[in-house]
């Protein structure tokens, strides 16, 4: 039996469509009902879905009367606070392409973007990073146009483009991601397969309102089920959610697996009566957090597997829970494989895990990237760079990743990326960077470099911050005589995380 899933396409999108129609379709059945309400210690910032739709439709008609048109690409410079989503949402109701970055990336990064995407504008937060632009929206003239008479959605082809999401790619450089409006309709393939979601649910994110998987699975996909969005207030502690969970009645709650890792280290007993269960992804779920969140809440947790150019895919469920240590298993709809080089792998066997070209939540392409974005294909399937292994049940396994991609607390990170900053440095002859784990259940970014002497460690993370986001910025910088290659010169990053890890002592 070969490592096939395909229990038949999904419903087709409708046509014309309009994404963020979509996500506020429900909004005229309870307007007054909260959308959103933004959590702090002394209560909540409520926002109704009739307030909610205002302001997306109104923000659309002021992009419009400055001169944006459908198709204009604009970068979303915006820190952690509700005008990302709502300014997300309003470009894309008025045709409008978005491209949400991360507020931690650095002046020179955004410059490369804005010189790969040449966009029409740029949204900006004074107290983000941002690049002179003859473009700019300031946070305040959107929030200025709110109250605005409301546009009519920009209706279309589902499968033309609506945003773009920068990824971190095996070429070092990020690339942008670009999606069809037709990319929302595909996530109600998740709403069974791994939410178990419907209006009457209160879900709690605990990310930032500018991380686009708290925009999706925190805002978009309760408010395309009718369902309330909570977000705890920036600068939140971890330590505080609990509490707020409680308190605000959140019956589902999600969030990377570092944030239920650290509740647990301050909480031997979570009181959450309202709570059906948690939402994990960005990371591997390890087997020993999972069975220790159950024991201390009383809830189960279920994980999802994705990626920037298809979202999550693969995932766990109530109804169809995880078995073991593994994944989860494809979404219904979905048509996954674990290919080998002459196609899918029998069952049980190794492969690169595979999403079929006609999926709807599949990326439309990599942005002026041709021949990147047919490398990503084997005929018919998209190649995750990832591998698996598919069980006669369907539920798959996670086997690392192939091409050493690293992940920082939920961003995917290209160590050829950090390496590029760390090769510039005046007293580094050669630098290597790979994802390593420090103790238990906890991985940190970890430089290892050569150098005629060890450089200060002070001095060196603050050299590559003044480069790079934080997230991408390493945890730990280790000083060799050598670094490990192989025949053919390429660095070995494998063997300096197996070395370092056979080392550690917890």
């Amino acid at each position: 039996m070969l490592s096939l899933f395909d229990q038949g396409p999904p419903l087709p999108c409708p046509a014309p469509f309009n994404l963020a129609a979509h996500v506020l379709g429900r909004a005229g059945d309870t307007p007054d009902k909260c959308a959103l309400a933004i959590l702090s210690g002394t209560g909540a910032d409520s926002w109704s879905f009739a307030r909610l739709e205002q302001a997306v439709r109104g923000t659309a008609t002021g992009l419009l009367a400055r001169g944006f048109r459908p198709g204009d690409i604009v970068v979303l410079r915006l820190g952690n606070t509700v005008d990302f989503p709502l300014a997300y949402l309003a470009a894309i109701a008025a045709g409008i392409v978005p491209v949400p970055t991360s507020s931690q990336l650095t002046e020179p990064e955004v410059a490369r973007i804005i010189a790969d995407l040449d966009p029409a504008g740029l949204f900006h937060d004074p107290d983000v990073a941002c690049p002179d632009h003859p473009g700019i929206v300031t946070v305040a003239d959107l929030r200025d146009m709110r109250a605005l008479p409301p546009a009519d959605y920009a209706m279309g082809d589902p499968g033309r483009m609506a945003y773009a999401v920068y990824t971190s790619g095996t070429s070092g450089r990020p690339r942008a991601v670009a999606h069809a409006h037709r990319a929302i309709w595909a996530r109600q393939m998740m709403m069974d397969g791994w939410y178990a979601l419907g209006p009457s649910d209160r879900l709690c994110h605990a990310g930032a309102f500018n991380w686009t998987y708290t925009l999706g699975t925190g805002l978009m996909d309760p408010w395309t089920m009718g369902a309330t969005a909570l977000i705890p207030e920036p600068g939140t502690d971890i330590a505080d959610l609990p509490a707020l969970l409680r308190t605000h009645k959140a019956t589902i709650f999600a969030a990377a697996p570092g944030v239920y890792r650290k509740i647990l280290q301050d909480h031997d007993r979570l009181d959450l009566p309202d709570l059906r269960h948690g939402l994990c992804a960005g990371e591997k779920l390890s087997r020993t957090l999972h069975r220790k969140w159950a024991e201390v809440s009383g809830t189960d947790l279920f994980e999802a597997y994705g990626m920037s150019e298809c979202s999550t895919f693969i995932s766990a469920s109530p109804a169809h829970p995880a078995r073991d240590d593994m994944l989860g298993q494809p979404q219904a709809g979905r048509r996954i494989a674990i290919l080998g080089e002459d196609g899918p792998v029998p069952r049980g066997e190794e492969g690169t895990i595979a999403v079929h070209r006609s999926d709807p939540g599949l990326m439309l392409e990599y942005l002026n990237e041709p021949e990147e974005t047919a490398a990503r294909f084997r005929g018919d399937w998209f190649l995750t760079g990832d591998q698996g292994a598919m069980g006669a049940d369907d539920q798959i396994a996670y086997l690392g990743r192939s091409d050493d991609m690293m992940n920082a607390g939920g961003y995917r990170v290209s160590p050829i990326e950090v390496e590029a900053v760390l090769n510039t440095h005046p007293d580094i002859t050669l630098a290597a960077v790979t994802e390593v784990e420090v103790k238990t259940d906890t991985r940190v970014i970890a430089a290892f470099y050569t150098a005629p002497a060890r450089v200060d460690e002070t001095a060196l993370h603050a050299y590559v911050e003044e480069r790079l986001a934080h997230y991408k910025t390493p945890r730990v910088y280790i000083h060799l005589s050598a670094l490990p290659t192989g025949a053919n010169g390429k660095l070995l990053r494998r063997v300096l995380r197996d070395q370092f890890e056979a080392n550690r002592h917890d």
